[in-house]
């Protein structure tokens, strides 16, 4: 019996020494292992860029989409017809403001001659007059009301977003596209308040874009007038110097102050 309870004190101590030396092993880092990556560069802050120009463009009224001349990333000249709208009934009413005209034309013309015969008074050669002036004003309406059949480009870009389908009926206000331009990107970004001594308009930094990989050379070109009390951060603008073309709306990246480590 005593080997025995020898036996079995043995088994135990080497089972406890056992399991008092599985944790100092697995505390161990891997030889390998890069978890501690060295801090983010301080000196870096986030750009996004983004177009000069970009804008929405909406029907000017309620009406069906005959015709669409939008794709995406389509580029659009500057005057370019992007959306074209059925307009029946809008030049059916020019066409009777305009017969409306002439008609008044006629009668005033009328109403002089019976004038000069003493055949008519002042105030109905004055009515005439009036109601010449009341059609000018209705087809001057119809024409405007013309122009809001056709959406136009008001810049040069290209064609970011595209709303609607052909032969879709649509009511004014209904977005038609997003048109992007096509001129140099702007660099947005936000620096703490505190670097508002160094940094002004003409100032120089350099741009690294993610999506190209390429560093480019800038300059502040405006600089807000008031900065975030809540963040301590004020907004900046930058030009990219050159007019790189690798460049679209949208990329982002780091900039860093010209002269810092």
């Amino acid at each position: 019996m005593s080997l025995r309870c020898a036996k079995a004190r043995s088994r135990l101590a080497a089972l406890l020494s056992m399991l008092a030396l599985a944790p100092a092993h697995a505390a161990k880092p891997a030889s390998g292992d890069n978890s501690a990556s060295a801090p983010d560069d301080p000196t870096a802050i986030r750009v996004l860029l983004a177009p000069n120009l970009e804008t929405t463009l909406s029907s000017e009224m309620n009406g069906t989409v005959v015709d669409l001349r939008a794709s995406l990333g389509k580029p659009i000249a500057k005057s370019a017809v992007i959306a074209q709208m059925n307009c029946a009934e809008v030049q059916a009413r020019a066409n009777v403001a305009k017969a409306e005209l002439s008609m008044a034309n006629q009668n005033l013309v009328a109403k002089r001659s019976l004038r000069e015969l003493k055949a008519a008074g002042d105030i109905e050669v004055a009515m005439a007059s009036t109601d010449v002036e009341k059609a000018k004003g209705a087809l001057s309406l119809a024409k405007a009301q013309l122009g809001y059949c056709q959406v136009v480009a008001p810049f040069s870009g290209r064609i970011a977003k595209v709303y609607v389908k052909p032969y879709q009926t649509v009511s004014a206000g209904t977005p038609i596209v997003d048109l992007v331009g096509d001129g140099a990107l702007k660099v947005r970004l936000n620096v703490p308040s505190a670097m508002l001594v160094k940094l002004r308009a003409g100032s120089r930094i350099d741009i690294t874009i993610h999506e190209t990989g390429k560093t480019y050379p800038a300059h502040v070109s405006a600089v807000n007038a008031r900065v975030d009390a809540v963040a301590q951060t004020v907004e900046l603008e930058a030009q990219l110097d050159g007019g790189p073309q690798d460049l679209v709306p949208g990329m982002s990246g780091v900039a860093r102050i010209a002269g810092n480590p």
